[in-house]
């Protein structure tokens, strides 16, 4: 894709007023404790909030609105872990177009409840024996439907990129000038849309991509300038943001806008997301729990800073919530 193609703030704009009225304007919370842990002055954008439990239902709104009849009659076709599974889901019901979602058969249980319940058609695949879209493009090539992507697409990246932009207008209110911003990365839509916003109205505010370790493809993709893979043996507790590379329009995004790629391990993710709820007050799960993570472990400089992070979901299942409830 050639960069004048690429989305820029503008299409961020486009976006907000689209999801006006439709999006929950999540808080910006901040928490003594953490400020404490850290020295420095933390912002919490509490995604977790947000229509089905995560920053996805942004960018999936985002795209469906703008179907026109015949396309909306078509249906829609897309794939996800579940948050983006919901997000589109869920915009779909609203918007009165029938969606068809292709999930991992790992996928936490209540992720796959909550798309079924949202009215679309769940199939379920094996992540590592069968290749997602391979099931989709035979599934298009039946039904006509349209793909929503899960990360690279400009409007789902100007969607999600409304995330960053009331980061800027919450801390303006507080009077604060950021001085780092941290965001939950998966494929790049989140990282690459707020970067879009955050970069344009606070030039000065370096943002940084956190990342499960195993699956720190934009870490070091940034750090290699080019598209980076990641180990087809690669495990984490992390499902919400394992991709196997960064986006093609989101690396070309990011690698322009993030400082860097920050890392953390599942065992520091678990004590974050215990961190989270009993500190916090918040359910917070693996994936959505990475930025903290990054945070809580000072993967950047915290002491007199402040920084703004991304609580990026809360669908954790039972099981695992309490996993990371006991280890700590």
């Amino acid at each position: 894709m050639h960069i004048q193609e690429l989305p820029n703030f503008d299409d961020v704009l486009d976006a907000q007023k689209k999801l006006l009225g439709k999006a929950v304007k999540t808080p910006l919370l901040e928490n003594a404790a953490l400020n404490e842990l850290t020295g420095g002055r933390i912002f919490l954008k509490s995604e977790v909030q947000q229509h089905t439990g995560s920053f996805k239902f942004r960018g999936a709104y985002n795209f469906i609105c703008r179907l026109n009849s015949q396309q909306k009659k078509q249906g829609l076709i897309s794939y996800s872990s579940g948050n983006h599974a919901q997000g589109v889901a869920y915009a779909a019901k609203l918007l009165g177009v029938k969606a068809t979602i292709i999930m991992p058969s790992d996928a936490p249980v209540i992720k796959i409840n909550n798309t079924r319940g949202f009215g679309a058609e769940v199939i379920l695949y094996d992540r590592f024996n069968e290749d997602r879209e391979v099931i989709g493009n035979q599934i298009i090539a039946k039904t006509n439907a349209i793909l929503i992507p899960p990360y690279d697409h400009p409007y789902i990246i100007g969607g999600q990129g409304t995330c960053g932009l009331e980061i800027i207008e919450q801390v303006k209110e507080h009077g604060i000038q950021l001085d780092a911003a941290v965001i939950c990365c998966g494929g790049g839509g989140l990282t690459s849309g707020s970067a879009l916003a955050i970069k344009k109205l606070s030039p000065q505010t370096k943002v940084y991509s956190a990342e499960p370790k195993g699956f720190d493809d934009t870490a070091r993709s940034i750090s290699t300038g080019r598209r980076e893979s990641v180990s087809p043996e690669a495990r984490s507790i992390c499902d919400a943001v394992l991709t196997p590379t960064p986006g093609e329009i989101t690396f070309a995004i990011n690698r322009e806008l993030i400082e860097k790629g920050l890392v953390v391990s599942d065992d520091e993710v678990r004590r974050a997301v215990s961190f989270a709820f009993n500190t916090l007050k918040l359910v917070v799960e693996p994936g959505g729990a990475v930025a903290l993570a990054a945070i809580i472990y000072q993967r950047i400089k915290t002491r007199k800073k402040a920084i703004a992070l991304t609580l990026s979901g809360g669908n954790v299942d039972p099981s695992r919530f309490i996993e990371c409830l006991e280890g700590n």
